[in-house]
């Protein structure tokens, strides 16, 4: 008796009479594959909640819009960030904190404090100045008093590492006798001042009267340093 083959013994794609490779299911998809294309949209999610967050500041930025410009549904933004505070700090984590990570990770002092003060303030200013770091920089000093747990992780991620280098800085220039005056210690926002003075000027007065900034920055020093020798 002829016995009759298994229809689990039947390639699928042939009962299905298909003539190419049938589709993976989607518990087929290697997870690889699947954590790729997971990264990315929570990348353009991430992006397209700083084009929201830059245009209408963080109070009326909503949800919609960014799942909108993202070009995903909505519940989508919730697999990856529970609400748009949490959205805002993967932001500042990802554009800003890398940024100041480079910058207050210092060389060793060869040279003078007040020429690694120029390199830090320099390259802030390069890279937040006309940027949309800047953007946010000054939608935080904006709208930060209004949601202070915004405020508060931007101060932990971000300010915090910035005045721990700064005061570092201006306590191996007393320790060499670059720096004169030891309260400057207590007080290391005074040594970047120009520098958020910048961001903020940028924004609201630049076109009734232009800064240079790397310019300010050097009468500065100069006020803390001294004038620079010229040979």
């Amino acid at each position: 008796m002829t016995r009759k083959p298994s229809k689990t013994a039947v390639p699928s794609a042939i009962r299905a009479g298909a003539k190419g490779p049938v589709p993976a299911r989607s518990d087929e998809v290697p997870a690889s594959n699947r954590a790729t294309r997971a990264a990315e949209r929570r990348a353009a999610i991430v992006e397209a909640a700083m084009d929201e967050f830059i245009a209408r500041g963080f109070a009326a930025t909503r949800l919609d819009d960014i799942a909108k410009r993202a070009g995903v549904a909505k519940g989508t933004i919730y697999l990856h960030f529970k609400d748009k505070e949490s959205m805002f700090e993967e932001l500042v984590r990802t554009v800003i904190v890398p940024v100041v990570t480079r910058l207050t990770t210092l060389p060793p002092p060869t040279g003078t404090v007040r020429e690694l003060v120029e390199t830090f303030a320099g390259n802030f200013l390069k890279e937040v100045i006309g940027t949309r770091r800047g953007d946010l920089v000054r939608l935080i000093v904006a709208e930060g008093p209004r949601f202070p747990s915004v405020a508060d992780f931007y101060y932990r991620e971000v300010v915090s590492r910035g005045i721990a280098a700064m005061r570092a800085l201006i306590e191996l220039g007393i320790a060499r006798g670059e720096i004169r005056e030891k309260d400057l210690a207590r007080y290391p926002q005074i040594l970047v001042a120009p520098a958020m003075i910048a961001v903020i000027w940028q924004s609201l007065f630049a076109r009734h009267a232009p800064l240079d900034a790397q310019e300010m920055l050097r009468v500065h020093l100069d006020l803390i340093f001294g004038e620079r020798r010229t040979t």
